[in-house]
């Protein structure tokens, strides 16, 4: 009886350890998906519900923080794998000449699903020659945020309909701009810098610094360049600019102490400013912008030639992606969609207590689905910044003329590199 016990025992003991393999390794065929993206450039909670919408997956998603670009540029130089999925920001553009680490999701059935963006962000992530190496996730309309205090002790309108009206072009803005600045004495600016005004103006523009064959037409004059600068340089010299760039404490505090009455930016700047002017909540509104709509920022996500499930990461970013699941993340996150079915969703009318009970959502919806399709070339960043460095010496007393002509020279020396 007793040793009858203790076969029993033991045979137990192995079937629990029989078990226990067998449980750790109940999915052999489960693939691993190596994700890479940065902070809120996804919904965490849809990468998380990846496993439970396909039981054969395991995403292993690492959050990358630091300089993300150059991490991604110099795992391509140097011909490591990476991961399978990898996300890029506006700079997609700056990857084309490297297209051929990525795979085109064309060949992985993403003409199926085209019609469901909008066409312009799409376009985005589609080189000159037609392969689509990225696909989008969200957008970043632009449009105009203002003070309907300030502009109304200002007698401007302050409805956003009769604002779009009334300030529909830059300048009809900086003619406002100046009776507001009257109406205070000078203590409050109408917006905030030289170089914000040139980089919104391009924001609206389809031809800025390259055509598809990435050659330079800055100089030509249906090129948005020399109409941005002038228009840069025009709010300048007509005062009123606060000389105040974004992503500054200088910035933060003047929209909380009432400095600056409006600026133009993107829907994500909405926390930005949310975060940075507690104090004036329910005090701004937000219109249609001055000189069309325009887009600033959003991302998309690629797959990597290297990875071994190619079909799978675009099942996987398919279903990130869809509309439902965008409309998730702009309640989670606040990414703006780039899906036209979430753009109709209902939380896209939800009134919002900081802009007084505004649903600014339409005004950013109508923006989105405005934008003129763009191609900035790979080498948009090198040039928009010497023109942005340029422009600011301009804010500081340079002469114009002497600048424009300044950074012309510096773009076509770099263009030569």
């Amino acid at each position: 009886m007793i040793k009858t016990r203790k076969s029993i025992f033991w045979l137990l003991i192995v079937v629990f350890i029989l078990g226990g393999c067998s449980s750790s390794s109940s999915n052999p065929e489960q693939k691993t998906l190596t994700l890479w993206y940065w902070n809120r450039a996804l919904d965490d909670k849809l990468i998380q519900a990846v496993q439970t919408q396909f039981p054969d997956v395991r995403i292993n998603a690492q959050k990358i923080g630091g300089d993300f670009k150059s991490k991604l540029k110099t795992t391509l130089a140097g011909g490591g794998s990476g991961p399978d999925i990898v996300a890029f920001n506006d700079w997609v553009t700056e990857l084309f000449p490297s297209s051929d680490h990525f795979y085109d999701l064309y060949e992985l059935g993403a003409k199926d699903i085209e019609p469901d963006y909008l066409d312009w962000k799409w376009q985005l992530g589609v080189t000159p020659e037609g392969k689509m190496i990225a696909m989008p996730i969200d957008t970043g309309p632009t449009a105009l945020f203002y003070r309907e205090d300030l502009f109304s002790k200002a007698g401007l309108p302050t409805d956003p309909e009769e604002v779009h009206k009334q300030m529909g072009t830059w300048e009809d803005y900086f003619k406002a701009g100046q009776k507001l600045q009257q109406a205070f004495g000078g203590k409050v600016k109408l917006t905030d810098s030289i170089s914000n005004i040139y980089s919104q103006v391009n924001a609206q523009s389809d031809k800025i610094y390259f055509d598809k064959n990435d050659n330079f037409i800055g100089e030509s004059p249906d090129s948005s360049m020399k109409k941005a600068w002038d228009l840069a340089v025009q709010a300048s010299q007509m005062g009123v600019l606060a000389n105040t760039n974004m992503f500054s404490s200088e910035w933060n505090a003047s929209m909380n102490n009432g400095k600056i009455a409006s600026f133009v930016s993107a829907v994500w700047h909405k926390q930005i400013l949310m975060d940075a002017a507690p104090d004036t909540a329910g005090k701004w509104r937000v219109a249609r912008a001055p000189g069309g709509d325009g887009n600033v920022g959003g991302s998309f996500l690629a797959i990597m030639k290297t990875s071994k499930y190619p079909k799978e990461s675009f099942e996987v970013m398919k279903w990130l992606l869809n509309s439902e699941n965008q409309v998730t993340a702009f309640k989670d996150i606040n990414l703006f969609p780039s899906a036209t079915k979430a753009l109709d969703a209902p939380v896209m009318k939800e009134k919002e207590d900081f802009f007084g009970g505004q649903s600014t959502g339409e005004i950013f919806t109508e923006s989105a689905r405005n934008v003129k399709p763009a191609y900035f070339g790979s080498k948009f960043g090198n040039v928009n910044g010497i023109v942005s460095r340029e422009l600011q010496s301009v804010a500081l007393g340079k002469d114009p003329d002497t600048a424009w002509n300044d950074a012309l020279k510096r773009v076509k020396k770099e263009l030569l590199r």
